[in-house]
């Protein structure tokens, strides 16, 4: 996989609808924050949704996009619940158990979320097409694809104000890999 073609697209499709990006970011994170986290999952559902139609069609994100996706709210809310008790299973057990469920979630439910939105399936349907994708192929592309999506969001979430910029360059990123998978 040639990640640096991924990394240039995302910088150059970010710097190209940077304005859009940012106030899209910024209201799908006071929405989160607003809503104690219940309307993340379907926030950014929408978000992604957005964002892959501007990859496909050059078509610039709008806020309202991240609305787009609220019939995902209860399978999403529903799947966080189910992720949040296992995970606070495992942490109490101790905290290794829930670190490994955390990664392994993480590395088989990648794609569940673009591919809700983008092919319309459902949660199981998305989590197993997920999990071949994340299985088909070579294991250390799609480790690298996790590692960077990730590193890249961290570096900006190490002040608030980076966050707006390097969520948007992670997200083009992962779905520039999404794209290439699929």
């Amino acid at each position: 996989m040639n990640f640096r073609k991924h990394l240039e697209t995302a910088w150059n499709q970010t710097l190209q609808f940077i304005a859009p990006l940012i106030f899209m970011t910024l209201v799908m994170f006071i929405v989160s924050f607003l809503t104690l986290g219940i309307l993340a999952p379907v926030t950014m559902a929408g978000y992604i949704h957005s964002i892959l139609l501007m990859l496909r069609d050059g078509r610039e994100p709008k806020i309202q996009d991240i609305f787009s996706q609220m019939g995902l709210f209860f399978p999403l809310f529903g799947f966080g619940i189910v992720i949040f008790l296992l995970t606070l299973i495992g942490f109490v057990l101790l905290v290794l158990p829930g670190v490994l469920f955390i990664i392994a979630v993480l590395f088989f439910c990648f794609y569940m979320i673009p591919l809700m939105t983008d092919q319309k399936l459902g949660l199981i349907e998305a989590i197993k097409k997920s999990y071949a994708m994340s299985m088909e192929g070579n294991k250390l592309d799609h480790l690298v694809t996790i590692i960077l999506f990730v590193g890249i969001t961290a570096i900006g979430s190490s002040i608030f104000i980076g966050l707006l910029f390097t969520q948007p360059l992670a997200t083009i990123f992962f779905l520039s890999v999404y794209e290439e998978k699929i």
